[in-house]
């Protein structure tokens, strides 16, 4: 018989797929011997299989459950729903993958009307029981029943309101009874029905809906955007209560053992003291630092101190740590390895192998490549800065700077971007149900909430901007204004936030790039050291190939030189050579667009010195770069005083039914030979000056792109071939160059041995390559993609991540065969694949020797090829 039901001293960190990271942890906790209430945890694979019974929990599952629960009430010596010796229990949700925020918990179940009245007896505080029932009635109306939660907090803060009080703290127990009743009334109201009384439905329930939190709208856009699995699920924790809440003496907190944000080796944290652990990272109040917890209770803060400091040596690894204090009595409720900034990560990690905590190897394969990301976002000017108008000062809670237009909802939010807006989420606090705006959004600010806050762990896991807990502000979500003294601000104003400071600025600041060093080379050195792949770039410019040596790139694997014609003094000249109706003409467009290539390509070479550059020849089809509306036309044929019918037929003619598989690539030269004629010369007049001018070794490397049959390759080569010896001759020197092809079309893979006769390098380009072997449209499928994700039809978006059964099979196919001809063919990927971690490692599998991308993900795909080196060697 299958077990579904773990009590914690039953498991372990080796049993983390089925108990989730809070289960497994919680059972490693208690098998050290930290203070960690009694529970047990129920499976993911129950989870998942309520799922596959249509939702419903079955008799064998409830049979578990309930035997657990009577183990539980043995040992703590009470009994769920007993009157006069009530146990109560969290419920709390936890997948094997952290996603702080994004799930259920239900505390303080068991209260009913009867146990409230013999809880209140037993512990002579009736204030702090009828306090717990409150929340218990909130927490389990919005997880369960499904109650919006705003109903029940707009009768707190009408509560709070009435008796002019801040805090709900201040409220008193005759005002958490009368609560108590109103929110019951709500119940009613809302579902017909009085709230559960019976604490073992309460519990049955209460597992339903965690497992049915796993499928929330929040849940799977924090999934998508983190790239975890949504067939995972989630195990349920059911844990013992122990109280925050109960008087002065007694508190919950948040702690990380190492700052998230800058990777210090200090303990980092917050706590609040009469509250439970929902209000600290809720932000619902202003949490205190944990150094001050030293003062009010100095044994719990010392034995605290102690705790999380044989965590982190347990782990290895920094730890995000939650704890509750019982009338002084210490409890640990979770530990899980810490989310953290790119910053802190590579600090961390830098730091613990100083430490003699893990080894060089272990610190590589601990990042995440994709975190690298964050690393390069800007920073304020700080001329700009200087002159800024500054708002109010809150809390650094992701690093980073952001300036934008102020939206006080998730979905204005998400709205304000899709119209092309630049946006700050601006909120009292945020809450899970905000996931999409924070997505659509450059940066986050609130006025409540702390360094632990949702907004601040979610913002920092995002690598996004956020300034939490800006207390001063007067935040108005519902008539859309923020508000500070006599300054106000509504939607669609400029903000800029600096997450390294918690400064919040009126108006738009220009902003810097990010200068790396420190940490971040001795990581980039150690992963250099242990990976085969070489990393190249795909850039166009000397600007962007400048920025991408200075980010470590060895090479340009993919010059697009289309880009090259759309600058505004050559796209006049590139126009008149497509107009041209003899070869004459067409000849002499070229010529005045010849000397404009080679600038470019002395100017890229030089920024690249002797790194190999590879250079596609033109690619798209011609009508791009001609304009296609009636309007645009008729401005156009005035501007090159050629007649309006004229172009008109011009642009007809080329245009194509689909020109993605129409006229374009290596079938422009078959057609317009002239045009590859001259960006041949233009490459390679560049490198012989170069050589004969500078001394500068440069190492031309000629694409030929969309090669599908053998002789068209053939072909071109032959016709560069003869440019490249009349330059050549021209110069009286020679330059070491390669041609070779893209292989981007199905059939190339398959005579791939034929044209490595010819070619001398193979690049895969994998956006074609995906688009060809899908038979789907990259520019299209967007439109149905999400819905092929969301009902499982395809478990990655093959257009971000290499589908390893199809086109790596084609991409396997190839590279044998190419390498049965010519032993030593370079090989190499330029598609938007190489710079996506996991396409990156499928790309050291097969044998590649490069793989390229854009210049910012040059960092990511160093470490992602190091990572793989280790998993592979």
């Amino acid at each position: 018989m299958k077990k579904y039901v773990y009590a914690f001293h039953e498991g372990s960190t080796d049993l983390k797929p089925l108990l989730g990271g809070k289960g497994s942890n919680l059972a490693e906790m208690t098998r050290i011997g930290l203070p960690v209430p009694g529970g047990y945890t129920v499976t993911t694979e129950a989870c998942i299989e309520y799922y596959e019974k249509g939702n419903i929990i079955w008799d064998e599952l409830r049979h578990q459950i309930e035997e657990k629960q009577l183990e539980l009430e043995k040992m703590m010596e009470k009994t769920l729903g007993d009157i006069k010796n009530p146990l109560l229990v969290s419920v709390r949700s936890g997948a094997a993958v952290s996603m702080p925020g994004m799930m259920d918990t239900i505390l303080n179940l068991g209260l009913n009307d009867e146990t409230a009245k013999g809880m209140a007896e037993i512990t002579k505080n009736p204030r702090f029981v009828f306090d717990s029932y409150r929340r218990l009635i909130q927490m389990f109306s919005d997880v369960v029943l499904e109650i919006p939660k705003y109903k029940f907090d707009n009768l707190l803060e009408t509560k709070k309101r009435e008796k002019e009080v801040k805090s709900d703290t201040d409220l008193t127990e005759e005002d958490l009874r009368e609560l108590v009743e109103a929110f019951k009334k709500v119940v009613k109201k809302e579902t017909g029905k009085e709230f559960p009384q019976n604490p073992k439905d309460q519990l049955m329930m209460a597992v339903e809906a965690v497992f049915r939190s796993w499928n929330n709208p929040r849940a799977r856009v924090y999934r998508d955007l983190n790239d975890i699995s949504h067939t995972m699920g989630t195990a349920v924790n059911i844990q013992v209560m122990v109280f925050g809440n109960t008087g002065e003496d007694s508190g919950t907190g948040v702690a990380f053992t190492r700052n998230p944000s800058t990777g210090e080796n200090k303990l980092y944290g917050e706590f609040l003291m009469n509250a439970q652990g929902e209000d600290v990272v809720a932000g619902i109040r202003t949490p205190r630092d944990i150094e001050e917890l030293k003062e009010i209770l100095p044994e719990a803060y010392e034995q605290f101190c102690e705790v999380a400091k044989s965590l982190e040596i347990h782990y290895r690894d920094m730890q995000d740590i939650e704890f509750t204090i019982d009338s002084g009595t210490l409890y640990m409720l979770q530990t899980r390895t810490g989310k953290r900034t790119a910053n802190a990560a590579i600090q961390i990690v830098v730091d613990m192998v100083k430490e003699e905590l893990i080894t060089k190897e272990e610190a590589i394969l601990r990042l995440n490549p994709n975190d690298l990301d964050q690393l390069l976002h800007p920073t304020f000017n700080e001329k700009a800065l200087n002159d800024a108008s500054f708002i109010t000062n809150g809390l650094p809670a992701s690093s980073g700077a952001a300036s934008g237009k102020i939206y006080f909802s998730p979905e204005d939010a998400v709205k304000a971007k899709a119209d092309g807006e630049s946006v700050i989420l601006v909120r009292n606090e945020t809450s899970p149900e905000d996931i999409e705006g924070m997505v659509a959004s450059v940066g986050i600010l609130t006025a409540k909430g702390g360094m632990t806050s949702h907004a601040a762990v979610v913002a920092r896991g995002m690598g996004k901007c956020c300034v939490s807990g800006a207390g001063e502000l007067n935040i108005n979500e519902s008539e859309k204004v923020m508000s500070i003294d006599d300054q106000h601000f509504g939607e669609g104003d400029f903000i800029s936030l600096d997450g390294n400071t918690g400064h919040v600025y009126a108006g738009q600041i220009e902003t810097q790039d990010a200068s790396l060093g420190g940490e971040f080379l001795t990581l980039m050195k150690w992963a250099d050291s242990v990976r085969k792949l070489k990393v190249r770039t795909n850039a166009d410019t000397p600007k962007d190939s400048a920025k991408a040596v200075e980010f470590g790139a060895e090479g340009i694997g993919l010059c697009r030189t289309e880009h090259m014609f759309f600058e505004d003094n050559r796209i006049s000249v590139m126009r008149r050579m497509i107009l041209s109706r003899s070869i004459e003409d067409r000849k002499k467009a070229l010529d005045k667009l010849m000397p404009m290539q080679k600038e470019d390509f002395i100017g890229i070479f030089k920024a690249m010195g002797s790194r190999p550059v590879t250079i596609r020849l033109l690619d798209p089809p011609l009508h791009e770069f001609l304009p296609s509306e009636k309007a645009d036309i008729e401005k156009l044929a005035l501007e090159m005083e050629v007649p309006y019918s004229r172009l008109k037929e011009t642009v007809f003619e080329l245009k194509e039914v689909n020109p993605m598989l129409g006229h374009r690539g290596c079938r422009l030269a078959v057609t317009y030979p002239e045009i590859y004629e001259m960006q041949v010369r233009a490459i390679m007049e560049a490198a012989a000056e170069l050589k004969q001018k500078e001394n500068q070794e440069v190492i031309p490397e000629i694409m030929i792109p969309l090669v599908g049959e053998v002789k068209e390759f053939d072909y071109v080569k032959e016709l560069a071939e003869n440019v490249i010896e009349e330059v050549f001759e021209d110069y009286g020197i020679t330059v070491p160059y390669l041609i070779g092809t893209m292989i981007e079309i199905p059939r190339a893979t398959i005579i791939a041995d034929e044209i490595a006769k010819g070619a001398e390098f193979f690049s895969f380009g994998t956006n074609d390559l995906t688009q060809m072997t899908y038979g789907f449209s990259r520019d299209d499928a967007g439109r149905f993609i999400k819905e092929y994700r969301e009902k499982g039809i395809l478990e990655k978006d093959p257009f971000q991540q290499i589908d390893r059964k199809g086109v790596g099979e084609l991409m396997k196919m190839a590279i044998e065969r190419g390498q049965q001809t010519r032993k030593d063919i370079k090989l190499g990927i330029c598609g938007e694949h190489g710079g996506e971690p996991n396409s990156v490692e499928f790309c050291h599998i097969i044998g590649l020797d490069y793989v390229s991308c854009s210049p910012f993900r040059v960092p990511i795909a160093r470490l992602a090829a190091a990572q793989a080196a280790l998993r592979y060697s």
